[in-house]
């Protein structure tokens, strides 16, 4: 039993279940937003489905990272402990883990509907491909950008078979929201991926210009949160959460600096994981019991 447990945590952490707090947020938004437009009714099995999707293909875009990245995240210190490099799952069993999970994510995407299965070939070939993206271009926190800001969309359409102006402008947000704290992340491993021939955008511009950048992404945010509000007729309970997800934005790049990343977890992960769920129960709340 306890080999069981242990077996379980391992794959947990090989995928990093905890950072689903990023994109799951956002597609709840997208499936209640769908919700409000004519002839859509709340289902449950639908729900747990487009969970089921949201969990298959995380599952196996984060296996195919680590599958994929195996060498490399053993010439870096950081990644050296990793499941992989420290032989806890073999690269056999990632692979495995990865096809298992890519044809569950397909088999409920098609139990959606047809639209759904044949958008989820497109979104699975941008979750895998984004693993091989650092190898040739510092663009590739872009390629995880658009992977996540797939999940609103995603989620939309699959009930509503169209997109509107406004899971548009969300998806836009969540773009730009994820590449560039994806940015930030990646100044831990400037070095690294300097003397590995890895590419990034600290690695191509140096740590100062690169969180200049992350920051000038950050702030068009401050544009496009509100005109999501607009679209969606945002009350009061949405300025809530938009002036949380905005300062918590504010935050993460005030407690770090180019000569200080101490607290550059606490910058990525927690103040980005908060800030996904505060937004999306402000935005839900709005939806659900305001209009």
């Amino acid at each position: 039993m306890y080999g069981f447990y242990k077996k379980v945590v391992n794959y947990l952490s090989f995928v990093k279940f905890s950072h689903t707090i990023f994109a799951l947020p956002f597609a709840l938004i997208g499936f209640v937003l769908a919700l409000r437009e004519p002839e859509i009714n709340f289902e449950w099995l639908t729900l747990l489905k487009i969970v089921g999707c949201m969990f298959f293909a995380r599952n196996s875009a984060m296996g195919f990272n680590r599958y994929a990245d195996r060498e490399i995240d053993a010439r870096n210190p950081r990644t050296l402990s990793r499941e992989i490099p420290s032989g806890k799952i073999s690269p056999r069993q990632a692979i495995i883990f990865v096809i298992i999970n890519a044809i569950l994510f397909l088999l409920t995407a098609l139990s959606i509907n047809l639209l759904s299965f044949i958008l989820a070939f497109p979104a699975l070939a941008v979750l895998l491909g984004y693993s091989y993206m650092k190898r040739y271009t510092w663009f590739s926190h872009y390629v995880l950008g658009i992977a996540l800001a797939i999940a609103p969309s995603a989620a939309f359409v699959a009930i509503t078979g169209y997109f509107t102006p406004a899971i548009l402008v969300l998806s836009l947000a969540v773009f730009l929201w994820s590449s560039h704290f994806d940015i930030l992340y990646s100044l831990s491993d400037e070095e690294i991926d300097r003397e590995l021939g890895l590419h990034s955008v600290p690695q191509k511009f140096g740590r100062v210009k690169a969180m200049r950048i992350s920051l000038a992404g950050h702030l068009i945010l401050f544009i496009l949160i509100p005109l999501f509000g607009r679209l969606i007729s945002g009350s009061w309970l949405f300025i809530i959460g938009a002036c949380l997800f905005l300062a918590l934005l504010v935050y993460q790049h005030a407690i770090i600096s180019p000569t200080n990343l101490k607290r550059l977890n606490a910058a990525f992960f927690t103040s980005n994981g908060i800030a996904s769920l505060l937004f999306m129960l402000f935005v839900v709340a709005d939806l659900l019991l305001l209009q």
